[in-house]
């Protein structure tokens, strides 16, 4: 009779075996990594550590608030990013030892020889001694390795040839939890988020204290004829900027495109450029109090007085097309303006591109005149001192998928015994049996297999066996 607490105990290490089940299925395991993968690739499209209100400017209301409330502004430092990198480590630590240590390192077992796939046999002449020494000397200078096993009286050889790279596959999965440490030290210690500065101010990095001056912000941009048209293409652009560190000493630097510079161990980039405007609004003529008092970066915005209204700058306009009043393919600053966008709470009434220097009526005595424009350098910065682990990692997992990949390893288990009709007491006829596995199936090593034991079969001067 079956008491309540076997019972119990029964359930729990039938639940533990499925969950073992679970986590050794290379489909769940593929899952992990296509999760995995999903939230990196969403961590490389979205912007990493920006204000709230930039993903709002950035997207639509709805897609903003999902990003903020999945963190997936900080996707890296998330729960569900750890969560789903401890996974692929249980998975891979239940896949080693369930499937891959198993499979990849058999133990020496004595096996079925005429019911493998891969078998044959010959027969040899000779004293049982002689007949040994001759196997194990033909397999060895071939660059098999032989051990030898005795089970139930019979004593077994097995060659193994590319042993070590049964080991390929375990190699491939210490460089991911390599990778797997690399990306835990950025989560616990590393950071990564974009600024912008304006030409002749400064900006700081919040987590080090780093302070950047902008000096000044050039940038090129050519135009270049393709069969659409003339195209105007950004050619360069260059922030030179008086960096202080935590030594206090400043020093000048240039920051260009692909060309970051490091700031006490952190990188900085040259992201992007823009142009930030003044505006001024006025009603009946007076000016409004509330309105910003420092220029505007593109997507920035600010409230109407008192009258529920919002205004957002949302664009830089080069050159404006006079024939048309549109925006004109040229980009640089030639005859220049702005688009900007009027809203009545979360409703967007309409929008107008507006020249330098004029002004657009809003209503109810309300005028909108954008002033003049500064140059803006976008830079992000990141600091991660997992880098060089996961260096090594991306290293040493390549080297042990091209192990797995490239090279066979394959074992032979040879068994020698009488031949049928000879004397019991001094036979002087053995029947060699020979049969092979590797850890990539039968097929691969089909021809190898052939090849080798009509070597064996010349190298003992016999004929197989019927």
């Amino acid at each position: 009779m079956i008491g309540p607490a076997s019972s119990v105990r029964e359930q729990w290490n039938q639940f533990v075996r499925d969950l073992l089940n679970l986590f050794a299925n290379v489909l769940f395991a593929v899952s992990l990594f296509g999760v995995w993968g999903l939230l990196t690739l969403i961590g490389v499209v979205v912007d990493q550590g920006r204000d709230p209100s930039d993903y709002f400017g950035a997207y639509p209301p709805a897609v903003a608030r999902l990003i903020l409330r999945m963190h997936f502004d900080n996707v890296y430092h998330s729960a569900q990013y750890v969560g789903i990198i401890g996974l692929i480590l249980t998975s891979l630590a239940v896949c080693t030892f369930k499937r891959v240590i198993p499979a990849r390192l058999p133990a020496l077992r004595p096996v079925k020889i005429e019911h493998m796939p891969l078998h044959a046999a010959i027969l040899v002449r000779g004293t049982y001694a002689a007949v040994r020494e001759r196997i194990d000397r033909f397999f060895s200078e071939r660059g098999w390795t032989i051990r030898k096993r005795e089970f139930g009286g019979v004593e077994w050889s097995f060659a193994d040839r590319h042993n070590w790279a049964r080991r390929g596959v375990l190699v491939a999965h210490i460089g991911f939890v390599i990778i797997a440490a690399g990306t835990t030290i950025y989560w616990a210690r590393g950071f990564s988020g974009t600024t912008t500065v304006l030409s002749g101010a400064a900006a700081t990095i919040p987590q080090t204290g780093a302070r950047l001056f902008l000096d000044r912000f050039t940038y090129r941009i050519d135009p270049i004829t393709t069969k659409s048209g003339i195209v105007y293409q950004p050619i360069d652009y260059v922030s030179d900027v008086h960096v202080t560190g935590r030594d206090g000493q400043s020093r000048a630097l240039t920051i260009r495109v692909n060309h970051p510079i490091d700031v006490d161990g952190t990188l900085v980039y040259q992201a992007t450029y823009g142009f930030a405007v003044d505006f001024r609004v006025t009603k009946d003529g007076i000016p409004v109090p509330g309105i910003p008092t420092r220029p505007l970066e593109e997507g920035a915005g600010f409230a109407l007085g008192d009258t529920g209204r919002a205004i957002r700058y949302h664009q830089f306009v080069g050159t404006i097309d006079r024939t048309n009043g549109g925006i004109a393919a040229d980009p640089r600053p030639n005859d220049a303006g702005v688009v900007v966008d009027v809203f009545d709470g979360d409703q967007q009434l309409g929008s107008a591109i507006v020249p330098f220097g004029k002004s657009l009526d809003l209503g109810a005595g309300y005028r909108l005149t954008p002033l003049h424009y500064a140059l803006y350098s976008g830079l992000q910065y990141r600091y991660d001192p997992g880098i060089p682990l996961v260096g090594i990692g991306a290293f040493v997992l390549l080297a042990g998928l091209c192990i797995s990949l490239y090279l066979l390893p394959a074992r032979l288990y040879v068994r020698i015994d009488p031949e049928s009709g000879t004397s019991p007491s001094a036979p002087t006829r053995w029947r060699v049996g020979v049969a092979a596995t590797t850890v990539k199936g039968y097929d691969v090593f089909e021809e190898q297999f052939r090849e080798l034991v009509s070597a064996l079969e010349r190298d003992t001067r016999t004929a197989p066996a019927a």
